[in-house]
């Protein structure tokens, strides 16, 4: 009997858990990340592969040990080498001694049949109604998680005490998670805007506002960029992702080959400095930058991971971008050597300085 698995990314578990379920499916959840998983990871991959591939790996692992024995997969194209990871992973997994399956989910390229084919792997036993449902609701429930966490977001720069946001968002996602219809996926949603509503917040609070652009991964999973969003809302800082999970979902695996509303105005953003795509998020790094300067962020965090191709091509031209738009920006690559303790030392002098160039202008203005 199959039993599936798949990696973390952010909230995509609460989402695809209940996708899996629906569609009549047997469903082993990867753990938790911890150390133990980036340790597996980093222990069985290539020591320069990407932090994202090792992590994922970590998660098979433990997946795999907890019994699951078919793993679904995203693909992808070049240059990035994620396309690669799934065909890295099943070797070092076939390496050290598992029995499974990997099904391997591509962005279609035009070809929409074959991801139809595969996803039809995925069906189970229930009915093409039955799966429709369960994806209506799958689609429904990660819109809905995505609108939750960018709320929690405004929420947590202005709270009155610290931490009560993020245990007002916790409980959030434990209402979505426990929806099984379209009906309740709003129903729970507005419950959990409900509580965050409810969270005291502080009116005399100088809030800054800065937007986080990088690899797609590392900006969705809280765990590889050391609670970032966390950190910086403490902070007093309003923060801004450029990407969520139902971005990536339409644009890298099902709509890739199809127009999507904004990715132009983003590839035009970016095109003083970038024309052509290096792979990954690389332009859209710049041109979300530049983006942010124009609505007038304070500034950017650019988060990578260490010998990500594409976003160091991005890291590369961020300088001109910052001078010519006027927008300061912070360049952090991350992997498992990464302590957190510094980490959160450049976040607070990145922000100080903010703070400092805000004042400044303020002052400015009132000696004209």
């Amino acid at each position: 009997m199959r039993k599936f698995t798949y990696p973390h990314i952010g909230t995509l578990s609460l989402a695809i858990e209940g996708l899996l379920t629906g569609l009549g499916l047997d469903v082993v959840p990867p753990p938790p990340i911890t150390k133990r998983t980036i340790d597996l990871g980093v222990l069985h991959a290539p020591e320069f592969a990407c932090f994202p591939l090792k992590i994922s790996l970590g998660n098979f692992i433990e997946a795999l040990e907890a019994g699951a024995n078919t793993i679904i997969m995203a693909g992808g194209t070049g240059p990035c080498r994620f396309g690669f990871y799934w065909v890295v992973q099943r070797e070092i997994l076939f390496d050290l001694g598992y029995d499974f399956e990997m099904i391997v989910l591509e962005p279609p390229q035009g070809q929409i049949k074959q991801v139809l084919d595969k996803a039809g792997a995925l069906y189970g036993k229930c009915s093409l109604g039955q799966a429709l449902s369960a994806l209506h609701t799958f689609w429904r429930k990660i819109k809905a998680l995505d609108f939750l966490h960018a709320q929690s977001l405004v929420v947590r720069a202005r709270e009155a005490e610290q931490g009560a946001t993020s245990k007002a968002y916790e409980a959030g996602l434990l209402f979505l998670k426990e929806a099984r219809t379209p009906q309740e996926v709003q129903e729970n949603l507005e419950r959990a805007l409900t509580l965050l509503a409810k969270v005291p917040r502080d009116p005399a609070k100088d809030v800054l506002k800065i937007g986080l652009v990088g690899e797609v991964y590392m900006l969705l999973e809280p765990y590889a960029n050391l609670q970032v969003e966390k950190i910086l809302g403490e902070m007093g800082v309003e923060v801004k992702r450029a990407v969520y999970l139902s971005d990536w979902i339409k644009e890298h695996v099902f709509l890739s080959s199809l127009y999507l509303p904004g990715g132009r105005s983003v590839k035009k953003a970016a095109a003083p400095y970038l024309r052509h795509f290096v792979g990954g998020h690389g332009r859209d790094s710049l041109g979300e930058t530049v983006r942010f300067a124009r609505e007038g962020f304070d500034g950017v965090i650019h988060i990578l991971p260490f010998t990500c191709t594409p976003e160091i091509v991005a890291q590369s031209i961020l300088p001109e971008v910052s001078r010519r738009e006027g927008i300061p920006y912070l360049s952090i690559p991350l992997d498992e050597q990464s302590g957190e303790a510094g980490f959160v030392t450049r976040l607070e002098a990145f922000v100080d300085m903010l703070r400092e160039r805000r004042s400044g202008s303020k002052k400015k203005q009132l000696l004209k």
